[in-house]
């Protein structure tokens, strides 16, 4: 690789310096608590939102991200039917996340029912937010992606993804 694509990789992660990737697999203690991989904890115990998901999963977002996202369902327009649902589908399920000593996070009862979360459940790092799944649920999701990846791609393709 030459210099000028390793210029452009670490300018880009540089300013992207709390990206989360990966995948991760914890258990849900008995008080509804879930362990947050470690490496994304110094980004979300600045301040952190969790919410109701898309897919029936649980979003978590960092303070600075969740401020963005607020703002932007804020200005939509009001007397649009579709802009309220999202806006309360979003915002009246949110949620600041407090962690323990052990990098613990407490899942609210109405949020670990919303995505059916059970004793088992995966943490998936989308680049500007994690999601939190029920273990089996995320399987069967994802089961089902990989079975369509190349129908995804190209029409991803022709969005200029």
């Amino acid at each position: 690789m030459d210099k000028s694509g390793d210029k452009s990789q670490e300018l880009w992660m540089t300013q992207r310096p709390n990206m989360f990737i990966g995948e991760y697999h914890h258990t849900i203690d008995e008080k509804g608590r879930v362990a947050i991989p470690v490496k994304f904890r110094t980004a979300l115990k600045q301040g952190s939102v969790v919410t109701r998901g898309l897919d029936h999963c649980l979003a978590v977002y960092p303070k600075k991200e969740w401020d963005q996202l607020a703002a932007r369902l804020a200005a939509m327009p009001i007397a649009n039917a579709n802009s309220r649902a999202f806006a309360r589908f979003m915002l009246a399920g949110a949620m600041e996340l407090e962690f323990d000593s052990q990098g613990r996070a407490l899942l609210p009862d109405y949020l670990r029912q919303y995505a059916s979360i059970g004793k088992k459940a995966v943490v998936a790092g989308l680049s500007n937010r994690l999601e939190i799944w029920d273990d089996s649920a995320w399987e069967k999701y994802r089961s089902g992606t990989d079975k369509s990846s190349n129908d995804i791609a190209e029409a991803l393709g022709d969005l200029g993804v």
